[in-house]
């Protein structure tokens, strides 16, 4: 009942450093969208408000509180947070080789020409384009799989892609250049020592899931990475049916867990995808290579020491 009064109170003093007279004096800055804001959470509200009050030089301390780690060991103890939720690609782990190489360099005896460079603006063309039919038409079908990139293995939306960034339709040019990325060679960990960090953040009783747009190639990557084991539970879009930033999977990533969104924060390198859509689930989120640059000092963040 305590932690629950000052939860109330401070969720209650933070909502008030954002009345309509302080974003009226913010004017047209960056900050002006967050009147509109509707927080879904203590640890969400908490955060705009420091991003708000605290650029004008009046910020968490105006609450005896020297900042946000501070305010999170104010309401949860010395371990300010139940789980850790990490992204997958651009966070956890990493492509080895650039992929336009790897499609240039595989795709050679299979006739295509491209340039790197034209592989990947093509790429990137091809990936920006909505996927699936119309939205009219998924509403009249009801069928999830018009509308999800990653569903199962994902081969459609893949296929797509790789004829679109190469000119390249074989199918056994696709197959190598699919199957290619199941494996260890594709891949390597992003921090070295990842695996170190997990395990005290474990050892110290914060739980573990990995959350990612991705198909089902994603359990044996990690597989083949010998990294499956260091996490409670894995949530990938494909098996969720839902993508990034939809808040679904990060919801269902913390009933995975048996943590309530509140008390998660996800690690990712996406602002988007990864920091608004944990947000939007009621989760606390740091921006990978922004609010934090190695796992180490995301448990140190969290309270725990390697």
């Amino acid at each position: 009942m305590v932690l629950m009064a000052t939860r109330t109170r401070f969720s209650q003093l933070f909502q008030a450093t954002l009345n309509q007279k302080s974003l009226k004096t913010l004017g047209r800055s960056r900050h002006e969208s967050i009147s509109q804001r509707h927080f879904s959470s203590v640890s969400a509200a908490a955060t705009d408000a420091e991003a708000v009050v605290g650029s004008r030089g009046v910020g968490l301390e105006i609450f005896g509180l020297k900042d946000y780690i501070d305010y999170r060991r104010a309401l949860y103890g010395e371990i300010t947070h139940k789980a850790l939720l990490v992204d997958a690609v651009g966070t956890l782990l990493v492509p080895s080789q650039p992929m336009a190489q790897i499609y240039r360099e595989i795709g050679e005896k299979y006739g295509v020409e491209y340039s790197e460079v034209e592989i990947l603006t093509r790429f990137r063309r091809a990936y920006e384009q909505p996927w699936g039919r119309s939205l009219f038409y998924w509403a009249c079908k009801r069928t999830i799989n018009t509308l999800f990139r990653y569903v199962n293995d994902g081969r459609p939306f893949w296929q797509f892609i790789v004829s679109s960034s190469t000119g390249c339709s074989d199918s056994q040019y696709f197959e190598e250049l699919y199957n290619y990325y199941t494996t260890e060679k594709a891949w390597h960990l992003c921090d070295p020592e990842a695996e170190k960090v997990f395990k005290a953040l474990r050892k110290s009783g914060v739980k573990l899931a990995v959350v990612s747009n991705f198909d089902t190639r994603l359990r044996p990557v990690l597989r083949a990475l010998n990294c499956d084991h260091w996490f409670d539970a894995v949530a990938v879009s494909a098996e969720v049916e839902a993508e990034k930033p939809n808040p679904t999977i990060f919801i269902k990533a913390c009933e995975l867990l048996g943590v309530k969104p509140e008390d998660a924060v996800h690690v990712g390198d996406d602002r988007r995808n990864d920091v608004w859509g944990a947000r939007d689930a009621g989760c606390d989120a740091w921006l990978w290579g922004s609010d934090v640059h190695s796992f180490k000092e995301v448990a140190q963040r969290i309270g725990v020491q390697v």
